[in-house]
């Protein structure tokens, strides 16, 4: 998705949920072509960090992820894959795809302690990724990036078969077949972010919840790798106190001793979460961020409907934090002012959660982006630098590029050419693999370049 001004310095999709079947990331970045580059050496990897909440809000959290679905349909039992999660790949696979698979399974392993591996030849694998060209995935599921479907085996099959209980999670007793689609002709990072989530969903929890800052089981797409919690998650999900075919409540019934087992800094008083969201949250999500009708003007009820039902259901988790987020967005172009006061509250909002520092710093990427194209060069490096240890940490190589650029062009208007050469230079690794083509990577060199003029005219 390409936005026009500050906008597009925030790669935030229209948030439609996919029909019941399919399990969806949303947009990312429509526009990048394929780019045959491996992830950056500076991204190591590392394991998420371990949850930050008490065992009752993560009991909870479990509960509302494996047995909901993102359309809000309940799911009768819990279903999983027995014995070794074997890996296959189809298609027209990008050469980044392979290596940050490798990386993934790894995690995987080492994290949730989970038996998965790659399909050997003449193997059935239980979860085979298909690549395909976006346009051919956008024909079945427009508002998706990528998604994931049980049983079906190809995009055809699951076009055919869609809407039938062949392909409905809710018939499952046991996971055994299942197919993740994805874009081929995308950005590697777009590509590795799609792995992570939905690899995760089709071997655990299947839903996405708004109130979630530690998880990338969350539509607002703010984490792009799997997170300590999200691990966290999927060794419960396999858990040998649970089984095929349970149902709520007697998942509910063994989460206290197993959550205590598997997550013993947990155990501390605290309270339930939110209710899920009602769906006019969703559908003011989905206005607030779409690119497709509506107009600005849609953009901006959407965001007033998000704010108006946050404050209206008394939440005080990252649902909030998106409200303010998105009035920030939708205001930066028009009105700096309300868009400043905006984002400072959102700010507020996500430093007071666990788990959200990528959340606060993309709200400093906003504002960034705001004080160079006012003329305050010195006052967007400070959220320049403030921002970049959490973007590190999340391996978000698109934002990491831009906030290198934001930099180096407020360098330039502070005479310091030199250093805004060496950060141009570097941010290149990070720029391929985060927009893909080179097109997109001079795109957006030149809209943020487009910024700092305006600045050095006011």
């Amino acid at each position: 998705m390409r936005l026009l001004s500050v906008i597009a310095l925030c790669a935030l999709a229209a948030c439609t949920p996919a029909p019941s079947q399919e399990v969806s990331k949303n947009f990312v970045n429509p526009t990048a072509a394929s780019a045959q580059r491996s992830a950056p050496a500076g991204f190591s990897g590392a394991s998420g960090s371990a949850p930050q909440r008490s065992n009752v809000e993560i009991q909870a959290d479990f509960l509302d992820l494996a047995f909901r679905m993102e359309s809000g349909r309940s799911l009768p039992a819990l279903t999983r894959f027995d014995g070794p999660i074997l890996i296959a790949v189809a298609g027209e696979v990008p050469a980044t795809a392979r290596t940050d698979l490798t990386r993934l399974i790894a995690r995987l392993r080492n994290e949730a302690g989970l038996d998965v591996r790659n399909a050997e030849p003449g193997q059935q694998a239980s979860i085979t990724i298909s690549f395909y060209p976006r346009s051919e995935l956008q024909r079945v599921v427009p508002t998706a990036a990528c998604f994931v479907v049980p049983r079906a085996t190809t995009l055809s099959d699951y076009r055919t078969r869609r809407n039938t209980a062949f392909v409905d999670w809710g018939t499952l007793s046991r996971r055994e077949s299942v197919s993740i689609f994805v874009p081929s002709d995308t950005s590697p990072q777009e590509v590795r972010d799609c792995l992570h989530e939905e690899v995760a969903q089709a071997m655990g929890p299947l839903n996405d919840l708004y109130r979630l800052s530690d998880s990338v089981f969350n539509d607002d797409n703010f984490h792009t790798v799997l997170t300590g919690f999200d691990m966290l998650m999927l060794r419960v999900h396999y858990a040998p106190e649970l089984s095929n075919g349970m149902n709520e409540a007697e998942v509910a019934s063994r989460l206290p001793t197993l959550l205590a087992r598997l997550n013993p800094a947990g155990q501390y008083g605290g309270t339930r979460p939110g209710q899920i969201a009602p769906r006019s949250w969703n559908d003011a999500v989905a206005a607030a961020f779409s690119t497709r009708g509506g107009g600005v003007g849609g953009r901006k009820a959407g965001a007033d409907m998000m704010l108006s039902i946050a404050k209206a259901q008394g939440w005080r988790d990252s649902r909030l934090g998106f409200a303010y987020f998105a009035q920030g967005r939708v205001h930066a172009a028009s009105d700096p002012q309300t868009a400043i006061a905006a984002f400072s509250e959102a700010a507020r909002v996500y430093r007071s959660l666990p788990g959200a520092t990528i959340h606060a710093a993309h709200v400093d990427m906003q504002m960034a982006a705001l004080a160079l194209s006012s003329g305050q060069p010195e006052q967007a490096m400070q959220f320049v630098d403030r921002a970049l240890p959490a973007v590190k940490r999340a391996e978000n190589a698109s934002m990491l590029a831009t906030l290198m650029l934001m930099k180096a062009e407020a360098c330039d208007a502070t005479g310091r050419s030199a250093e805004a050469q060496a950060l141009r230079l570097d941010s290149q690794p990070w720029a391929r693999y985060g927009f893909g083509a080179e097109s997109n990577v001079r795109a957006r060199t030149s809209e943020i370049a487009a910024l700092a003029a305006r600045g050095n005219r006011s």
